[in-house]
């Protein structure tokens, strides 16, 4: 399927404010959106500018951008938020208990939404760069979409005529079946296409279409400091040792990096790396500005994401020359682009970093001192766990080089020491597979320790050691730990 204008057929055009008129101010609403692109904007806007008192519970696929995170929750209109967040205002409000937020993988989102019972939706509200009476075509990301369209008995859509219609070209919706009889995802390669462009749906679900032209708010990337390039070069060193040592990688490498300035880093130092012949995929959850990159180099095969999680620059970019990319670019449903079945199968290595990791690899990905939300856990549980190699990156230190990110033990755990195999930072590359805990935590500290702490680090395991047991702690040196 093709299209070639932005509406076809009876549709029941609306505006924004009416839209947000009649919606139910305790609303459940599903609204599309990853990586801070793809989400609805005209109706959360005329929600957050109507003076109601609104009380609403709001459930995205992954982060989205300020005319929801930001608007609707200066406006006090926010009650509830799932499963991700990644804005100021919104991460304020958790953290003062006023917005209750509940943090999930977001891969399983659309699974609870549409069999699990996490919430009761009343309405979707997504995103569109075109529309029929039965079909969409979403925009820069799908995340789960298909999913909340499904599951929604009310749809509204929004028609962006700043997202290019071209943008059809780069979407393989394939949904899953429902459990217990849900049959294997019949994806061989991850540049192959198994879906349609469009998602479908019953038309007597579509209550209201609303155009708009107002951009996405998406990420800004800071350009990678030094930090970033050393971690990205140790990572570059360790990769390449890997293509010596393992069979899994003689034919392809198959890569996934978490949204940030260090991944850009990450794939700029791939992008330089001799692959030997052999074809660099990514299989991931967003398509960020490196990407882009390697893309104009001929140095990946494919890429396959659910969100065009770029920044505003990449953005116009991309939308400048798009059909120099799309040929190299799929994007595909959550449930899809992070299932952990094909994350298996097809061998990733999966790179994701954190606030802080403890000596045993322990993962805190979210929190503070253990109660500060920062963001949430997005993909990277699904990742961490699932791929062939798992990699922590993060620099060693924090605060100016302050506070050391490799600590006795986190406060809150979002990855496991079971997820972990590999832990890298400006400082070095610890090889954590096959090693006991206290082996663990003598090569993270020789390794990825920042000098500086080390002393500390050394002594904090030398006490703990003497009271025994498989991992050695002392919980109360740990919790006073502020180093």
């Amino acid at each position: 399927m093709r299209v070639e204008s932005r509406l076809t057929g009876e549709v029941p055009l609306s505006t924004a404010a009416d839209v947000a008129a009649d919606l139910p101010p305790d609303s459940t609403i599903l609204v599309s959106g990853f990586g801070s692109v793809g989400y609805p904007k005209a109706v959360p806007l005329a929600l957050a500018e109507s003076d109601r008192e609104l009380s609403l519970t709001i459930v995205s696929g992954g982060s989205v951008g300020a005319e929801i995170d930001e608007a609707l929750v200066e406006a006090d209109a926010i009650e509830r938020r799932f499963p991700y967040q990644s804005r100021a205002p919104l991460r304020r409000a958790v953290n003062q208990g006023t917005v209750a937020f509940h943090d999930r993988n977001v891969s399983g989102v659309g699974d609870e939404v549409q069999y699990g019972g996490l919430v009761d939706p009343d309405v979707a509200i997504v995103e569109a760069v075109a529309a029929g009476e039965d079909w969409l075509i979403p925009s820069t990301s799908i995340g789960q979409t298909p999913a909340f369209v499904e599951s929604a008995e009310v749809l509204i859509i929004e028609i962006n005529h700043a997202q290019p219609l071209e943008l059809q070209e780069v979407h393989d919706i394939y949904r899953p079946g429902a459990p217990p009889n849900r049959e294997p995802i019949p994806l061989t390669t991850p540049g192959e296409r198994i879906g349609d462009p469009c998602i479908r749906f019953d038309p007597e679900k579509l209550q209201a279409v609303v155009e708009t032209e107002r951009p996405d708010t998406p990420y800004s990337f800071r350009d990678p400091n030094g930090a970033d390039r050393e971690i990205a070069q140790n990572f570059r060193r360790f990769i390449e040792e890997e293509l010596d040592r393992s069979v899994v990688f003689d034919e392809s490498l198959n890569l996934q990096f978490g949204v940030g300035s260090l991944g850009n880093a990450l794939m700029s130092e791939i992008d330089a790396m001799d692959a030997g012949g052999r074809d660099v995929v990514y299989y991931g959850e967003v398509f960020q500005d490196g990407l882009l990159d390697m893309i104009e180099s001929d140095r990946i095969e494919t890429t396959s994401a659910t969100s065009l999680a770029l920044s505003e620059e990449g953005q116009q970019r991309f939308f400048a020359d798009i059909d120099r990319y799309i040929d190299s670019i799929t994007l595909r449903p959550c449930d899809i682009s992070n299932n952990p079945a094909l994350i298996d199968r097809f061998g990733v290595v999966a790179v994701n970093s954190a606030l802080e990791v403890d000596l045993y690899s322990n993962v805190n990905s979210t929190h503070i001192n253990g109660t500060r939300l920062m963001n949430g856990v997005g993909g990277s549980g699904d990742f961490n766990r699932h791929g062939f190699i798992s990699v922590c990156a993060l620099p060693s230190t924090v605060s100016d080089g302050e506070k050391s990110r490799i600590v006795p033990m986190i406060l809150h755990t979002d990855h496991t020491e079971h997820d972990i195999d590999v832990l890298i930072t400006e400082q070095g590359t610890a090889d954590l597979r096959g090693l006991c805990p206290r082996e663990r935590a003598d090569r993270i500290i020789e390794q990825c320790a920042h000098p500086t702490f080390r002393p500390n680090l050394r002594e904090y395991l030398s006490r703990s050691d003497e009271g025994g047991g498989h991992i050695p702690h002392d919980p109360e040196a740990a919790v006073s730990w502020d180093h």
